[in-house]
């Protein structure tokens, strides 16, 4: 059990940084540098609690479609925590490879406040049911 707190302390930790580093990027008007940051923040987090259950994968879609079908669908945690995540992976997604798409600085600013929520949200669940 010790390996996994280890494990998901360093995941939390690397969420913060990215955190911290969107909110640089927003800053300087980096705003497709800063939602890809905000992303991967959440994303972090959310291994951070995965981590718990022994599960991981290098796809996007199979961390976040466990989290769905693992928390979300059996009430362990609200919905709109996943709508924060989905939101976030689909922004940064278009924003890293659709041509010309541009991301609109009040989106990105939304997705900071949201992805903090999201990381105090996971840090609270796993100091309630793993601590």
């Amino acid at each position: 059990m010790e390996k996994v707190r280890v494990l998901s302390n360093y995941r939390l930790e690397k969420a913060k940084q990215d955190l911290e580093t969107a909110k640089i990027n927003l800053e300087h008007g980096m705003l497709a540098q800063s939602v890809n940051r905000s992303y991967y923040a959440a994303f972090h987090a959310l291994r951070a609690l995965l981590a718990y259950d022994t599960f991981d994968s290098k796809r996007h879609s199979s961390i976040l479609g466990y989290f769905n079908k693992n928390y979300i669908a059996n009430g362990k945690i609200e919905q709109e925590y996943y709508k924060i995540i989905a939101s976030a992976f689909d922004i940064r997604t278009r924003s890293d490879y659709q041509d010309f798409y541009i991301v609109d600085k009040e989106d990105a600013r939304k997705q900071i406040v949201n992805v903090e929520k999201f990381i105090k949200m996971i840090e609270s669940y796993i100091d309630r049911w793993y601590k």
